[in-house]
């Protein structure tokens, strides 16, 4: 394998270190207690937002009496409905808070995926609660459905208000559909969602002027409680905790270099590195301050190791941001929100690992391959490409593979190509013992779904798949 020969002044690249002690004697395949318990962590978060909203309708049938005639029951439907959306929607930011308990034990991804699927409940919820409260309004005044909704908007308190956040909220939610957020940049979705915050504030005032559980007593503190306790947590996490390290470490770009067509690796040098305490795995939000780089943070991976000099990440250019990364120059400053994420080493419970990368999901592969500790013949990786030309660090990998006594399968062309299907026969065929092993996968989210698929099938248990989207 060629080699592109580094010039002097480039931050050299730490040697792959040597393999970690081995792990004692190999695990049986049915799950232990403690693999079980860690997995169930993430789930312990759904299982307290449950039991909240049990409480939040505790409250409706505390002040509930007997209902009577179609208007009462809209209106018990609009009351139910609004109280569960006031209660979700702070819920939803807390999951995007970056907190970190919340992105070590359960892990970005997840917390993204729960995000956008919360979102979507939350926007039915919101119309459901302006469709009813309307309908049983217009049914007790004795009036057409349009009329009512004026004179609430005009005439009730707060209305105006709420009836902005709910334009937003609901904006939001139909750009944030999938079909809608292929079309869009990473740039615009960011903006876009920062107009939930705007929805959300003013949707407060609203709940607690015309929500009748929430007018006095303990709904209405818990009500006070959960808000400005979620916004306080954001202002401390999103604004605070960047700002300090970003006056503590300083952080600028050292050198931008091509990696392949369209992709490279951007050096950060600052100071106190190594007080990060970044993993392999995780990932930063970088805001570059240059140009319209610095009216965003976009995600990105550590594509090596953490070292105490510098970190590197690897870049696709895939238009607007990532595209402007290749034009950085030496010395440009850089906010850095993070580390973030729990797809690390922590989460491995099995001796033997097997590592998938597809594409640009081969950054945070790359240093998780070198970094697991593995005995010689424990550690797999299978990293799928197009062609020669989109594989990334094949010097690196081939070099960490032979100090490691690792197994290395570049799976090159079509993903509809014989060996390259990533089907639950050739992942047995590729990797023996293959129901044996701790799996990290990272690609493209419809690769991601297909290959946890056929581990499944290949009899792989589900909790020890881990997998991470590199679009978030």
């Amino acid at each position: 394998m060629s080699t592109a020969a580094h010039r002097r002044n480039r931050p050299a690249t730490p040697a792959p270190h040597r393999s970690g002690p081995r792990l004692p004697g190999p695990r049986p395949s049915r799950p232990r207690l403690p693999d079980l318990l860690h997995a169930a962590r993430p789930g312990v978060l759904p299982l307290l937002a449950a039991a909240g909203a049990a409480i939040v309708l505790a409250l409706w049938w505390r002040d509930t009496y007997a209902v009577t005639g179609a208007a009462e029951w809209l209106t018990g439907g609009a009351r139910i409905t609004g109280l569960l959306a006031g209660y979700l929607a702070p819920l939803l930011l807390l999951l995007m808070a970056r907190i970190p308990v919340l992105e070590r034990e359960v892990g970005a991804d997840r917390l993204a995926r729960w995000h956008a699927l919360g979102g979507r409940h939350l926007v039915a919820l919101v119309a459901a609660h302006v469709s009813l409260v309307i309908w049983g309004y217009a049914l007790t005044a004795h009036q057409g459905v349009v009329g009512e909704g004026v004179e609430m908007v005009l005439h009730y308190p707060e209305m105006l208000k709420a009836t902005a956040g709910t334009v937003l909220m609901l904006g939001t939610g139909a750009l944030s559909a999938r079909i809608a957020r292929r079309r869009l940049g990473y740039e615009a979705w960011y903006y876009l969602h920062l107009a939930t915050y705007l929805a959300i504030t003013l949707a407060f005032a609203h709940q607690l002027a015309n929500g009748a559980d929430l007018a006095e007593g303990v709904g209405r503190f818990g009500w006070y409680l959960l808000y400005l306790g979620t916004f306080a947590l954001l202002g401390w996490y999103r604004l605070v905790v960047p700002f300090l390290r970003d006056r503590r470490h300083r952080l600028r770009v050292a050198e931008v270099r091509p990696e392949a067509d369209g992709v490279v690796s951007v050096f950060l040098t600052g100071r106190r590195l190594d007080e990060l305490r970044c993993e392999p795995g995780q990932f930063f939000r970088l805001q570059f301050m240059a140009g319209r780089l610095r009216w965003a943070a976009n995600p990105y991976s550590l594509s090596a190791p953490p070292h105490p000099r510098f970190l590197r990440f690897t870049v696709k250019d895939l238009g607007g941001h990532s595209a402007a990364v290749a034009a950085l120059r030496p010395g440009v400053r850089v906010r850095a929100e993070g580390p973030y994420g729990a797809f690390t080493g922590h989460r491995r419970r099995a001796r033997r690992v097997l590592l998938i990368a597809a594409g640009v999901g081969i950054t945070p592969i790359r240093a998780l391959f070198e970094t697991l500790p593995a005995g010689p013949g424990e550690l797999t990786l299978l990293y799928r490409a197009r062609d020669e030309h989109e594989v990334l660090f094949r010097t690196e990998l081939a070099a960490v593979a032979a100090r490691r006594r690792a197994q290395l399968h570049l799976l090159l062309g079509s993903r509809t190509q014989p060996g390259n299907t990533l089907s639950a026969a050739e992942l047995a065929e590729l990797v023996p013992k293959l129901t044996e092993h701790e799996v990290f996968l990272c690609g493209p989210p419809e690769l991601t779904a297909h290959a946890v698929r056929e581990l499944r099938a290949a009899g792989v248990p589900r909790h020890r798949i881990h997998h991470e989207s590199f679009v978030l």
